[in-house]
């Protein structure tokens, strides 16, 4: 098994930038794909960037494609997505979530909540 705890989230304007960090413990070994969710209430999880431990292949979704960064720290099981340019549409839990491959995401983390106000 392993385990995800995020961090980094909060209170920010429209332009304002975020950077969240999700550090692996357990099992990491076993999950190669590192992955960043978020959520508003009422609605699905959604993707919205992707990186291997292995390899650092990443994958972006369309809305957040020159704005946001994902990386990775292998020495310290750390995970990062930098935010920039942040736009009230952001706003959302943002989960951390690691598994075999991507798209075969099968542990997550409690999720941090970021607002961008207009």
């Amino acid at each position: 098994q392993v385990q995800l705890v995020e961090s980094g989230g909060g209170l920010v304007q429209a332009g304002d930038s975020l950077r969240l960090s999700c550090v692996a413990s357990g099992r990491t070994f076993s999950r190669d794909a590192m992955g960043w969710f978020r959520q508003v209430p009422g609605k699905k999880r959604i993707f919205v960037a992707a990186i291997t431990w292995s390899v650092g292949n990443t994958l972006y979704a369309e809305s957040v494609k020159g704005r946001f960064t994902i990386s990775r720290d292998n020495a310290k099981n750390t995970v990062y997505l930098q935010m920039n340019s942040l736009k009230p549409e952001d706003t959302a839990v943002y989960y951390c979530a690691a598994g075999p491959s991507e798209g075969a995401y099968d542990c997550w983390g409690q999720g941090t909540q970021v607002t961008v106000s207009s």
